[in-house]
């Protein structure tokens, strides 16, 4: 079976993008909308709609199959790619990429992602751009083959899928309240990030994060019922570090952390994004310190790799260097589906666990396709994506994974090409 045509059209993602760096210089809300001048190049807003490119791959056989483009909420932070805009790479992925792909076989998606890569490499194709070609062509591979994507990603990466669904991790937005609730009534296995991305959201001395943690383990003993044990999970966006500064192994911010501990227990914690240093070098380091100083401790929290971890090469730096817990395998910014399972794989036989992540700011599709990576690689959690209103997202990622399984019991059936 031949690819024989490629097209794309823009159209909408799940969420916003946000300009950061505004917003963690304290940019005042203004109900949805923020107050004030953007802060990163190309955002004419703090806030903006955010954008997707459906990716159609038209088969031999009749047979349609699609991937979205999408880009992370906070596009351009950091080393990131920049604002994400559909219709400026519309016509490269209907030009350059098609040209490169018409008349492959579809069935071989190893070796068409390869062709993919290599022209990120010479034209400098957006990660939004690798994403969603990457997911139609996974897409196509699964419909050449009659088997499922889970199936074709973990032939392509020589590893033995999840035979259960992997935690899913929700997240709540700023309805950090109502929208935990919702994840522990779910009994859902990681929540509820929290998007702790300002000091005014932590508290001045820190006092709300351990107040939410202490309300949250409350209600998680309340809604969720004998034998539900959910790990943690918050995003502080980098507080800690406007909190308390460097060095990070001292006694003061362990000793924050340690208050941390004691309100979430028993349930285990982890925090993601403690500090954000300014480079992936200074972050490798800042994290690894972090790291150091709660073992030496004994303060038994988990930290994750987010900010300045975006490519595989990031997140293979990261587990090199032991400096996180968990990474989060960011799939928008490494771009490529191979590119995320290959990052996912990396941390096997390692003690940093893989997270199959992304954001808010996807398609259904993507975040279905995401479900595949995850349980391809099976890594320790998967976001539940797209939105920030918990519920669609978590519904389309466990259903994905609950399919797939099911048909792997049963050994039988079409491919899943939608």
């Amino acid at each position: 079976m031949r690819i024989e045509r490629v097209t794309a059209t823009p159209g909408v993602a799940g969420f916003f993008f946000d300009d950061q760096a505004a917003i963690t210089a304290g940019a005042d809300a203004d109900g949805m909308a923020y107050a004030g001048s953007p802060r990163t190049d190309g955002y004419e807003r703090i806030r903006e709609p955010g954008e997707a490119l459906v990716v159609e791959v038209v088969l031999s056989d009749g047979r349609r199959v699609r991937g979205d483009c999408a880009a992370v909420q906070y596009s351009g932070a950091g080393d990131r790619d920049p604002l994400f805009r559909a219709a400026d790479h519309r016509a490269v992925v209907e030009g350059t990429v098609a040209e490169a792909l018409v008349g492959r076989d579809a069935a071989c998606v190893a070796d068409n992602a390869a062709v993919v890569e290599s022209l990120a490499d010479e034209r400098g194709l957006h990660t939004a751009v690798r994403y969603g070609v990457s997911q139609a062509l996974v897409a196509a591979a699964s419909a050449a083959r009659a088997t499922t994507q889970t199936r074709v990603l973990a032939d392509a990466l020589g590893t033995e899928p999840a035979t259960e669904p992997v935690p899913v991790f929700g997240q709540s937005g700023e309805q950090r309240r109502r929208g935990a609730e919702a994840m522990l009534l779910k009994r859902v296995g990681v929540l509820p990030h929290g998007l702790f991305n300002s000091v005014e959201a932590v508290g001045p001395d820190g006092v709300r994060l351990v107040e939410y943690l202490d309300w949250l383990s409350e209600r998680a003993a309340t809604l969720g019922g004998d034998g539900y044990r959910p790990r943690f999970h918050v995003d502080v966006y980098g507080m800690l570090g406007e909190l308390f500064g460097p060095p990070y192994d001292r006694a003061a911010v362990t000793g924050y952390v340690r208050e941390l501990r004691a309100a979430a227990a028993p349930y285990p914690l982890q925090i993601e994004g403690p500090m954000d240093a300014g480079s992936r070098e200074a972050q490798i380091d800042a994290m690894a310190e972090l790291r150091d100083g709660l073992a030496d401790a004994g303060v038994a929290v988990d930290i994750v790799a987010d900010e300045w971890c975006d490519s595989r090469a990031d997140v293979e730096a990261f587990v090199d260097a032991g400096a996180a817990d968990v990474v989060q395998v960011k799939t928008p910014d490494v771009g490529g589906l191979l590119e995320s399972g290959r990052a996912a794989r990396y941390c096997a036989g390692t003690d940093t666990r893989a997270y199959v992540g992304g954001t808010c700011n996807e398609t259904t599709v993507s975040a279905r396709r995401c479900a595949h990576v995850a349980l391809a690689t099976d890594a320790a959690q998967v976001l539940a994506k797209p939105g920030m209103g918990f519920d669609a997202g978590y519904a389309a990622v466990s259903n994905e994974m609950r399919r797939t399984l099911a048909r792997h019991r049963a050994a039988v059936g079409p491919g899943d090409a939608a």
